[in-house]
């Protein structure tokens, strides 16, 4: 998502004609990009698909993770949310290593939010942290650390990272956190809590559609 407008400014283009067009219907490349030959990033049958493209480091999606959250409860049991990490080296991937090993152990549901808090709030993680900094934060959740660390290394996990590597490019998109609906829609807004009403535009839109769903990225 691009650098955020600051609240002083969007006051002052909401008095002027024609400028006030947050609450306006959504437009083809000023509210979302289409994405040619789009594909979701795990699509089932008859569901819509919201994609995050998200960082652990980035605060502006610490910022944004409450705000999803919130969003995600409102939703029908037809929108999946789908948390993908963004993949461009360094620390990057040494916290999408983290996230994949935490979803294959199950960890996610209790240690998403925390780990925000932990790098943004509480200062108990660095940015970039070792395999055994890792290891011992996620074992305060039930796993032993040198389990972690070896669900970090799993093949499985590099594969899901070049898989991750390659949504991200293939959506378009340039920096954290981004929204993808479906695979075939970029939300670019000025503001995180415009990219959820033009994600439930979106949304809506999808469901227009004759079966809702979309084919999952290979």
């Amino acid at each position: 998502m691009k650098p955020f407008v600051s609240a002083l400014l969007l006051l002052a283009l909401a008095w002027l004609p024609g400028a006030a067009l947050a609450q306006s219907t959504p437009q083809a490349g000023r509210d979302y990009v289409e994405i040619p030959g789009g594909q979701a990033w795990a699509a089932r049958p008859g569901r819509i698909e919201v994609a995050e493209l998200f960082g652990y480091t980035c605060p502006h999606c610490a910022h944004f993770e409450p705000l999803l959250a919130q969003w995600k409860q409102r939703q029908g049991k037809d929108v999946d949310l789908a948390l993908v990490p963004a993949v461009y080296g360094g620390a990057w991937d040494v916290w999408a290593r983290a996230f994949f090993a935490a979803s294959d152990l199950g960890l996610l549901p209790r240690s998403h939010e925390a780990v925000f808090a932990a790098i943004h709030r509480d200062g108990r993680l660095p940015r970039n942290p070792s395999a055994q900094e890792l290891g011992t934060f996620f074992s305060s959740y039930g796993v032993d650390g040198d389990r972690f660390r070896a669900a970090m290394a799993d093949p499985k996990v590099d594969a899901r990272m070049d898989r991750a590597r390659k949504f991200a490019i293939a959506s378009g998109a340039e920096g954290t956190p981004t929204l993808v609906v479906n695979g075939r829609y970029r939300v670019t807004a000025a503001s995180l809590e415009d990219a959820l009403r033009i994600t439930d535009w979106l949304v809506a839109r999808e469901r227009g559609r004759a079966g809702g769903g979309a084919k999952a990225a290979p």
